[in-house]
């Protein structure tokens, strides 16, 4: 490859060079340098439009190599009902973070899949009770779809419930996912007797209207609140909030626009009362649960870290291999 050469890799590109299992290890370990304080803090700007809206994730990380990246993301969760499009559309920029050179120019929807779900697995693996079997989907989408994936990789799931406003794509889902994955998963229409029953339990939706309470969920669930990544979605009741262990993965960031947003303006939780950020508990700084009964939540907003330690894995997998689809920017 050309000194001063950009590698473009597509969808399909990003899917060759990286697995689910990659991502939970990579991911692991940003977090694990962002807890350590070895790098700073991940930035993120959002701009609404009239359906949907635009964010701006970027970040540094020392790994093999210093590596900065930069995402920008669409998020229209109207696009696939209208105009046939995906809900997310963008690209990541990976730069070398010690010259800028332009290192490459990726798409963005995979790693954002992957390394969303990747978070959840990895803080299911620090904060869920280590019995945990049974799980629930909230919202049967692409992000659902992976979310279970993940689970499966790090606890030993035997059962596992589909929930979704739109029935069908529960049933769907269910039927795709217990032959995949070996499981019994199971479309529900009631989404309390499912989560009652549940160790684990994963939003992922993208309502604007808390649909989770504190009556649905049992002493010792673990619950990754994935869905709310701007300040006008919310999927958790304050009030499950207040009376939780709240680990976010950033605290900034999820006072800003997480559910944690809600419920500080509910004024039933302060910043103070968060228990700790996931690279804390995944560096060993501070601790993860305590008791099997303690209900935890994982406010997951999307830390760009994990972009940047994802986008830097698959370009180093795409140069190893000698790929050659290039552009020179600077001609």
């Amino acid at each position: 490859m050309k000194t001063g050469a950009t590698l473009v890799l597509t969808r399909r590109d990003v899917q060759h060079f990286v697995s689910l299992n990659d991502c939970i290890e990579t991911v692991e370990g940003a977090f694990r340098l962002y807890g350590e304080r070895k790098t700073q803090a991940p930035l993120m700007i959002g701009i609404h439009s009239s359906d949907g809206g635009f964010h701006i994730k970027a970040g540094i990380l020392p790994l093999a190599h210093d590596y900065f990246a930069a995402k920008m993301n669409a998020n229209f969760p109207n696009n696939p009902q209208q105009f046939t499009l995906p809900t997310i559309q963008g690209v990541i920029v990976l730069s070398d973070a010690q010259n800028g050179r332009l290192l490459a120019v990726l798409d963005s929807i995979e790693i954002t899949a992957l390394r969303t779900a990747a978070a959840t697995a990895v803080a299911a693996k620090h904060l869920a009770r280590k019995d945990s079997q049974v799980a629930t989907i909230c919202g049967c989408g692409v992000q659902g779809q992976v979310q279970l994936q993940a689970l499966a990789r790090v606890l030993k799931l035997q059962r596992a419930f589909a929930y979704d406003i739109e029935e069908g794509k529960a049933s769907e889902f269910a039927r795709a996912w217990s032959a995949k994955l070996g499981i019994s998963v199971q479309s529900t229409k009631d989404m309390r007797h499912a989560t009652r029953q549940s160790d684990v339990c994963v939003t992922c939706t993208s309502s604007r209207q808390p649909f989770l309470k504190r009556e649905h969920i049992g002493p010792g669930t673990f619950i990754a609140a994935v869905g709310a990544d701007n300040p006008e979605k919310q999927e958790l009741e304050a009030e499950l909030m207040a009376g939780s262990k709240v680990v976010v993965d950033v605290l900034d960031q999820c006072a800003e626009s997480g559910d944690l947003h809600h419920a500080l303006r509910a004024g039933v939780v302060r910043r103070s009362d968060v228990h700790a950020e996931l690279g804390e508990v995944v560096a060993g700084t501070k601790p993860g649960r305590a008791s099997k009964d303690e209900i935890i939540i994982f406010d997951s907003t999307g830390m760009a870290l994990q972009d940047v330690a994802v986008a830097a894995f698959v370009y180093e997998k795409a140069a190893q291999a000698g790929f050659e689809r290039t552009v020179e920017f600077a001609l």
